[in-house]
């Protein structure tokens, strides 16, 4: 197939595809649309890494998201036989997640106690990715009002860049921070990916008119923020057009744009996104 387009973080093993998983895909190969099949947990990251050795217009990221490291003990030994699957280009999704502040429909607040088991978490995830070369996917939410999960990743990733430097790489999904907080994952190496917010939004446009074209990626976070005109409906990886769309007018770029989202990508996931028949 012609890759013309690249979602950078998808949920496509969910159970909201169960019913017709394979007609998503095959929209996905209809359309040039390539994706990094993201697991939230073990039983996730394994489903992820299947649907990636089934189809060639997927690869696979594997980890424990932050918000379930209290519910799902990180078993290191399992997730990094896991990243040694040729199809597996990252680890993740994992990073720090404050967000909650209060007890809100039955679920607890972000304790110190959650923080600091959130960073060992993340910590085996970076020394995973290290290790072996592999990108991060990196999900991160700060408590309302403050920049603190991203000021919290960024300390720890300066301090792991000291030890692995070019090899430590990733992506940061889901992009909320500000243009100072972008530019220091730039400084770091690492990209920031855009979602469908971005064509109901315009809290980002300053953003995305002003990153350096090198460090954006694409992604739909699907099933999650479809774009316009999808919005309310289930998203998949095909909308990621949308997403680009509405990236290239940000820029006043032209359709060479999606190219370079796909060098990006190459780059960052150490990919070939060639034609294939």
């Amino acid at each position: 197939m012609n890759i013309k387009y690249f979602d950078a973080h998808a949920h496509i093993q969910f159970p909201e595809y169960d019913e017709d998983r394979a007609e998503v895909i095959a929209r996905m190969k209809d359309a040039g649309v390539a994706a990094v099949v993201v697991g939230t947990d073990y039983r996730t990251s394994v489903a992820a890494v299947s649907l990636a050795r089934a189809h060639d217009n997927l690869w696979a990221s594997v980890g424990l998201h932050p918000t379930d490291v209290m519910s799902e003990s990180f078993d290191e030994e399992k997730f990094s036989e896991l990243a040694l699957h040729e199809k597996v280009v990252a680890i993740g999704e994992c990073g720090l997640d404050y967000y909650r502040h209060k007890k809100t429909n039955n679920q607890q607040p972000t304790t110190n106690n959650t923080k600091q088991k959130q960073k060992k978490v993340f910590k085996k995830h970076v020394e995973i990715a290290g290790a072996n070369k592999k990108a991060l996917m990196i999900h991160s939410r700060p408590s309302p009002g403050t920049m603190d999960a991203y000021e919290d990743i960024l300390e720890i990733l300066s301090s792991a860049k000291e030890k692995y430097g070019d090899d430590l790489r990733g992506n940061i999904h889901f992009f909320v921070g500000t243009e100072e907080i972008a530019r220091q994952f730039f400084d770091l190496g690492f990209t920031i990916s855009f979602t469908g917010v971005i064509t109901f939004s315009d809290d980002y446009d300053k953003l995305v008119k002003g990153a350096p074209h090198e460090n954006i990626l694409s992604e739909t976070d699907c099933p999650f923020v479809a774009p316009i005109p999808y919005r309310g409906k289930r998203n998949e990886p095909v909308q990621v057009r949308e997403v680009v769309k509405r990236m290239i007018e940000l820029r006043g770029a032209d359709e060479k744009f999606c190219e370079t989202l796909l060098r990006n990508a190459e780059h960052m996931f150490q990919i070939k996104l060639t034609s294939s028949d």
